[in-house]
């Protein structure tokens, strides 16, 4: 099992470690509903350090990674990043990931930890023109500071303004005193904030001036389990769970990051499904009532007729009421549409809801 640099802290912290794609990693420090309403109201840090980056440079990287992903990277300036994924040859993903542009010819691809290895290794078969490709995953740190407060918390730290950083743009620079520090308006919560890739070696003295510096601000360490929570609320996909190797980016809602303006893997079979439409989609959904959905539950319709099976499923804290996400036949995929969660042998009605689910809920 793997740790992160920061393994001691987050123990000091009083972190519960769990197993988690081949890391130690904090679930959870205090209580999951106290660590999401943090982010969703104030300010949370996550160590996500187990997450992996490949850097891929020189004259050749640009048609690498237009080969491998869906997404359109050539649209992509110095300072940008973008979300994509890596299809696979059976219409299925491979991974989803974030492509940034750091310069011409020099490019960072964040992949899941789970998947570094299978991704490496994907990319690499397709990199037939000599790409420049790099695994600097073990070298470099992650922390996502999430939540409305997380600009003013942070402000301190650095001389770049970071309000007037927009969505899915980044900056590099020294932040709390450490060198090359890619500073990112992205995450996984839905509330805000920022991405920070660190050296290792800077990690620790970064993440306790993020802490000091957060203070006034209500600051606090948040563990995977409100991770998961937070970004079910936003109906924002997990590998493993929501989308995987059999599931097309089409049926999973990611057509508006498949790009049929140029080549990639399976291109031509996508656009044949886009034509001809999909049988399932990948829908979010919030229950009527009681009940708490569950990975792998099925889903009905209201003769309890078998319509699909719940991929990922909680308590929202924001919403106080069990809600899920999963694939059903695509004719009751629309908003509004009731669908049946089969939960301890009965049948509980569900709404499918547009997300984020958490839109005019109190947060």
């Amino acid at each position: 099992m793997k740790t992160v640099t920061l393994d001691e802290t987050h123990r000091k912290l009083g972190a519960k470690m769990v197993p988690f794609a081949g890391y130690d990693m904090p679930v959870r420090y205090s209580s999951d509903l106290d660590e999401h309403h943090t982010v969703r109201r104030a300010v949370g840090i996550f160590d996500v350090s187990h997450m992996g980056e490949f850097r891929v440079r020189g004259p050749q990287a640009l048609p690498l990674i237009q080969r491998v992903t869906s997404n359109d990277a050539s649209k992509l300036t110095d300072g940008k990043a973008q979300y994509s994924c890596l299809p696979n040859q059976d219409g299925g993903i491979v991974d989803d990931l974030l492509v940034y542009k750091l310069a011409d010819e020099d490019y960072l691809l964040v992949v899941n930890a789970s998947n570094i290895e299978k991704d490496w290794n994907w990319i690499q078969q397709h990199n037939h023109d000599g790409a420049e490709m790099e695994d600097i995953s073990d070298r470099t740190s992650l922390f996502a500071v999430q939540g409305p407060k997380a600009s003013a918390a942070l402000q301190a730290l650095t001389d770049v303004d970071l309000s007037s950083i927009p969505y899915y743009s980044f900056v590099q620079g020294t932040f709390a005193g450490a060198p090359n520090v890619i500073i990112s308006a992205t995450g996984y919560t839905g509330a805000g904030g920022f991405e920070l890739y660190i050296p290792n070696e800077s990690a620790a003295a970064v993440w306790d001036k993020i802490m000091t510096a957060g203070k006034e601000y209500g600051i606090k360490p948040i563990g995977l389990g409100a991770r998961d929570t937070l970004r079910l609320e936003m109906g924002f996909a997990l590998y493993g769970n929501d989308i995987d190797d059999t599931t097309s980016p089409l049926e999973a809602g990611l057509g508006w990051i498949t790009k049929f303006t140029k080549d990639f893997t399976n291109a031509e079979n996508l656009k044949k499904q886009k034509e001809a439409g999909v049988n399932k989609k990948l829908v979010a959904f919030i229950m009527d009532g009681t009940g708490i959905p569950r990975g792998h539950y099925e889903l009905v319709d209201a003769e309890g007729q078998k319509i699909g099976d719940v991929t990922s499923g909680t308590q929202s804290p924001s919403l106080s009421k069990g809600i899920g996400m999963g694939y059903v036949k695509t004719e009751f995929a629309a908003p509004g549409t009731q669908i049946f969660v089969q939960i301890r042998g009965k049948n509980l009605p569900a709404t499918v809801n547009k997300l984020p689910l958490t839109k005019g809920a109190e947060v």
